[in-house]
């Protein structure tokens, strides 16, 4: 597997190389120099494999000969060891549940795989890998998790100061041994900026060997394909085979592991993008006019993304017919207002408790098949993260039926541990050279 950056389509590097840089020193983002095209008797016959060995067959021929089909295999039954269930909730109308793994977030899919490649690819007596992570909520709990006692590796996860939930924030600050946590003073976009920066930083990169593991690294995305396939095998099991799918949207990485699906040949027919305030992308799909602007924050604290880091990704896949981009995403964006009044609605009318990023895909798919009345299509609804992660969000009747399992439980007693860091990059360079 060949890879190339967003900023300079010339350029070269393997998928090892990807994974342990991160992002191009351009500041572009790396694709595939080629998307497979799955075949059609694949495609049609998902129905008749499980999920982890529908992700072997993915990922084989994404990666090619970067990992042995053997050593492949391994990784992804190690990782992709949980399920990813749709649910139905009325006719041609579905939950992907993807809050089955340990940190209880979809994130699980990325952190897992990347974290077992990373450990893979390092060979002994080399350099500490340094792995920064900025977070809005989820992705900082999954990556702990996924990297927690993998041998020289270090973890340095940073969120805003009070814009995460008490459980997502325990499962950031609470694990020790090779994992730190820095509360930002400012937003989830400070944090990312923060990041960005250090892997540009030339004394950095003299002392530390870093990555990434939030969504800019290609090891994040190609997994998270997966539940895309899967969610369209067990459709297929019902006899259904056209589907749309309504997305939570945040940094937009998770729609675009959809698209790149899309493009190995899953057919899927029209993305939503649901976003919150945080509404960069629907407005641009609306306007034409790409225009980032300084996130708020909201309910659904893990989409309060002003500036998305993976657009430039899906504006790549589409660069040569951006009017295709259009048609194949529509976006609505909901206030919190909209977002309660959603989560109300899916307890009344199916007695099923969603998290506030779920609601908002919900409410988005409902939208969107009310424009759309003739659609045969079945849709299937995102549901990212565990509903318990949010519990200040609900009302009591709600709350109550909330069933908190037992590693969250866990959490509670436990003793936070977390550095107070501003905004400004010369703190955060600071305390990384202070803390070798």
């Amino acid at each position: 597997m060949e890879l190339y950056s967003t900023n300079n389509t010339a350029s070269r590097v393997s998928f090892k190389d990807a994974v342990f840089n991160s992002m191009p020193q351009d500041k572009g983002l790396y694709m595939p120099v080629t998307i497979p095209r799955l075949d059609d008797k694949f495609i049609n016959h998902l129905d008749e494999y499980t999920l982890p060995e529908i992700a072997f067959h993915v990922a084989q021929n994404l990666l090619g000969d970067s990992i042995p089909a053997d050593d492949l295999k391994a990784i992804i039954y190690d990782a992709i060891n949980f399920y990813a269930p749709i649910v139905p909730l009325e006719k041609d109308v579905y939950v992907l549940e993807l809050f089955h793994g340990p940190s209880l977030a979809f994130k699980d899919f990325g952190a897992r795989f990347m974290s077992r490649v990373m450990s893979y690819f390092l060979e002994e007596g080399e350099k500490q890998l340094d792995v920064l992570v900025a977070t809005s909520g989820d992705t900082g709990g999954a990556v702990a998790l996924g990297f927690l006692g993998v041998p020289n590796t270090r973890v340095t996860i940073l969120y805003p100061k009070g814009k995460v939930s008490d459980i997502q924030e325990l499962q950031l600050t609470t694990n020790g041994q090779n994992i730190r946590a820095l509360e930002i003073n400012g937003t989830f976009d400070d944090c990312q900026a923060l990041v960005k920066q250090a892997f540009t930083d030339k004394d950095l990169n003299e002392k530390f060997r870093l990555t990434s593991a939030n969504s800019i690294n290609i090891a994040r995305l190609i997994p998270q394909t997966f539940y895309y396939f899967n969610a369209y095998a067990q459709l297929l099991k019902q006899g259904k085979n056209k589907v749309v799918f309504s997305v939570p949207s945040g940094n937009f990485g998770n729609i675009g592991a959809g698209l790149l699906a899309w493009k190995m040949g899953l057919p899927i027919e029209q993305f939503i993008a649901a976003t919150n305030a945080n509404d960069t992308v629907p407005a641009f799909l609306k306007s034409g006019v790409y225009q980032p602007k300084p996130s708020v924050a909201t309910l659904s604290n893990a989409m309060d993304v002003g500036n998305p880091s993976n657009w430039v990704r899906i504006a790549d896949m589409f660069k040569d017919d951006m009017n295709k981009l259009k048609g194949m995403i529509t976006g609505f964006s909901y206030d919190d207002t909209e977002t309660l009044a959603a989560i109300k609605q899916v307890d009344k009318d199916y007695n099923y408790v969603v998290c506030p990023h779920t609601a908002i895909a919900w409410q988005a798919l409902k939208d969107w098949k009310k424009l759309h009345p003739d659609s045969e299509a079945s849709g299937v609804f995102l549901a990212t993260a565990h509903p318990c992660k949010f519990p200040d969000v609900f009302p009591d009747n709600i709350a109550e039926k909330i069933n908190v399992p037992q590693q969250v439980k866990s959490l509670e007693e436990k003793d936070k541990q977390s550095v107070i860091l501003g905004k400004e990059f010369d703190e955060f360079k600071h305390y990384l050279l202070a803390n070798q």
